[in-house]
């Protein structure tokens, strides 16, 4: 690629802090995006913004690139948050993740990178991308992120560079120790999109006032204790009830009640099949006559199943029963390597 003007969104992690790193040494003039999307500091005090805008600016003057910050917070508010927080009130489990992709970094991020004359927006994303603008898995299958950016369109995808999406994680590590970046060993980001890792129950609840409801035994439908809420709660996860005699995993939700049942593969948390509404594909038109492969989440092997449209929405049937199929969250689309799109899920079918 001839030398061209690349915007990276340099988050302070090792990830696109070696972006960086590469772009410059492939001779692109390169100008550094740092996001600022919340403001808020975490249970102890400490702002992990803050830390991570340090980083950035240690790695932008030891690259000697120009560096900005941009404040995106009230967008990611009325995009991402409140709508993470108004499907949770619904007793969905949403996932903020993708939203972020499509509406802060594929979106705002973007313009901004245009307003200054890029070429191209580079992130540190485990994915790739043809020069038709398909987006493809990552050659790590431990760090492909390609699942979170099932949203973004053909056309943000066209102006997006993936400088890490060909490496494995570390050697990601290797290469930016080699660097002198001093994000080498830092560590993954975790929790809820640009919030940070906090006790979501206690963050949540600063949002949605905690409402007593009850637990129920999903076959015998027998009340068993009480809870603060079911939104605290997701399909397929552990429910921590004190005094049960064995474990009780979370089956349905139903209003501010919560059904259960006894072990984790217990039959009630398999569905053969889901039905999904508002079908994103990054590409159409868009064939259904042969089997794909899906996932239900992030950290899940590709699973093939056959598509179907469903009036507004589509029906998905697997080829083996999937447990937990979660309302709220994403089942993404793949044909081999290429990422198609991605669809809600509305509820799961035994």
């Amino acid at each position: 690629m001839s030398k061209k003007r690349v915007v990276i969104g340099l988050s302070g992690g090792v990830d696109s802090s070696l972006s960086a790193h590469l772009l410059k040494e492939e001779g692109h003039e390169v100008i550094a995006l740092f996001m600022k999307n919340w403001d808020d500091t975490n249970d102890s005090g400490f702002c992990p913004a803050e830390e991570d805008q340090k980083d950035v600016i240690r790695i932008a003057t030891l690259l000697d690139i120009p560096y900005y910050t941009v404040n995106y917070a009230q967008k990611y508010k009325e995009k991402v948050f409140d709508e993470f927080v108004d499907g949770l009130k619904k007793g969905l489990t949403p996932n903020p993740d993708l939203l972020c992709n499509r509406e802060i970094k594929f979106k705002a991020l973007l313009e901004t990178a245009e307003s200054l004359g890029a070429d191209f927006l580079a992130t540190g994303h485990y994915c790739r991308r043809d020069v038709d603008g398909r987006l493809l898995k990552g050659l790590d299958p431990l760090k492909d992120q390609s699942y979170f950016l099932a949203q973004v369109p053909s056309l943000a995808l066209k102006k997006a560079l993936f400088p890490v999406g060909d490496l494995c994680k570390p050697t990601v590590r290797e290469q930016a120790k080699a660097a002198g970046l001093v994000t080498f060993n830092k560590k993954d980001s975790t929790g809820i999109c640009f919030i940070g890792n906090k006790n979501f129950k206690k963050f949540i609840q600063s949002y949605i006032p905690s409402t007593t409801g009850h637990f129920y035994d999903y076959v015998s439908k027998a009340r068993i204790a009480p809870h603060e809420g079911a939104c605290f709660y997701t399909i397929g996860e552990r429910a921590r009830i004190s005094g049960s005699d064995a474990p009780y995993f979370v089956a349905h939700k139903e209003g501010n009640d919560v059904f259960v049942v006894k072990g984790k593969d217990h039959p009630a948390l398999f569905s053969t099949s889901l039905k999904a509404s508002s079908p994103f594909w990054i590409h159409e038109p868009f064939d259904f006559s042969k089997p794909l492969r899906a996932k239900i989440r992030y950290r899940q092997e590709d699973q093939e199943c056959l598509v179907e449209k469903d009036n507004d929405g589509l029906k998905v049937t697997f080829k083996n029963p999937q447990r937990a199929c979660t309302p709220g969250q994403y089942i993404v689309f793949y044909d081999g390597e290429i990422c198609l799109g991605s669809s809600i899920i509305d509820c799961g079918i035994s």
